[in-house]
């Protein structure tokens, strides 16, 4: 079952672990499960508290965070980016 099929405005595709699929290209399940464990620890050990208002805000710093986890300068290409 696709979770995800009615998100049309995002790219996504699916692995089938029963047809013993884990990895197709750079398509796997560890890509989304490690951002909702960096999103979810955040949430218990930065905000504690979350407004449904400003969710969509959450969402986007921790996408950030995560697409930068490797960057030795993070601090200075969010900087660049206000």
């Amino acid at each position: 079952m696709d979770g995800y099929k009615d998100l049309t405005d995002y790219p996504h595709a699916t692995i089938d672990h029963a047809k013993g699929q884990y990895v197709i290209g750079a398509i796997h399940t560890q890509t989304i499960e490690g951002f909702w464990s960096i999103f979810k620890r955040g949430v218990v050990g930065t905000f504690h508290k979350m407004s449904r208002k400003y969710m969509p805000l959450y969402v986007a710093e921790f996408q950030f965070r995560y697409n930068n986890r490797e960057n030795a300068d993070i601090f200075g290409t969010a900087v660049k980016g206000c």
